[in-house]
């Protein structure tokens, strides 16, 4: 592993608050997307697809757990909600772009240029990736204790019984807790091909822009933009 790699993966350990990796190529395999081993195929690069779907596995048993414990007259039906709601692929991703895990990921030119250093799904697999690496490396108590601290404001979702609504659902409430406010989602601006389009949207209340969103539709931008404006007014921590 190159000197400049080592360090930049230190740098993220500390962002993230884990202890030092014993095997520092877990890491470096987390956050290794597939793009990147397929443009250095020559070298046998490891990427994170294994440890994604080791960290998906400790993901549900975690939050599953801490569900069960904490609410114990949940019915099943509404535990499995729950649980999908905090495990799925928005709030994972909403965690690691808060730390700009993008910028620590390998891959490959054509994804970069794609926008894939904040694209949704690459980041939430990276969450998952992650996980899987420190359970190795580490323990299950520690993959449990990083989940449980991340993942914090969504399990409080759960306390507050807001986990069944979408964001937008969710943002109208908060703000309109006072009274009727205006809330407007807009169309900022369209990027890429017909076929594999990315899309742009703004929401404002009376006028003032809260939050930004892009998606592969207009619907999913404006759940970005609504989990944005949120996460900006303090209605998720």
């Amino acid at each position: 592993m190159k000197p400049e790699r080592k360090a930049q993966l230190e740098k993220c350990i500390a962002v993230l608050g884990l202890p030092a990796f014993r095997n520092l190529q877990l890491l470096d395999a987390a956050l290794t997307h597939s793009s990147y081993a397929n443009e250095n195929k020559n070298r046998h690069v490891h990427f994170n697809e294994r440890l994604e779907f080791l960290g998906d596995a400790i993901l549900d048993l975690v939050i599953g757990e801490y569900l069960f414990m904490h609410y114990p007259h949940m019915p099943e039906g509404e535990l499995s909600k729950a649980r999908a709601s905090v495990v799925s692929e928005m709030p994972l991703a909403s965690v690691f772009g808060s730390y700009h895990m993008g910028d620590y990921m390998l891959m490959g030119r054509g994804e970069q240029l794609s926008g894939g250093r904040t694209r949704t799904s690459i980041l939430a697999d990276a969450f998952e990736a992650v996980v899987g690496a420190v359970y190795i490396d580490h323990s299950y108590g520690e993959a449990r204790a990083f989940i449980l601290h991340q993942l914090k404001g969504y399990l409080d979702l759960v306390k507050s019984g807001n986990y069944g609504k979408d964001y937008k659902t969710l943002f109208q409430e908060f703000v309109q807790r006072d009274g009727e406010q205006h809330i407007v989602y807009e169309l900022c601006r369209e990027e890429g091909p017909d076929h594999d389009k990315t899309f742009y949207m703004e929401v404002t209340v009376n006028g003032t822009v809260l939050g930004e969103g892009k998606g592969k539709t207009k619907k999913d931008a404006e759940q970005h933009a609504a989990h944005e404006a949120l996460k900006k007014l303090g209605g998720i921590k």
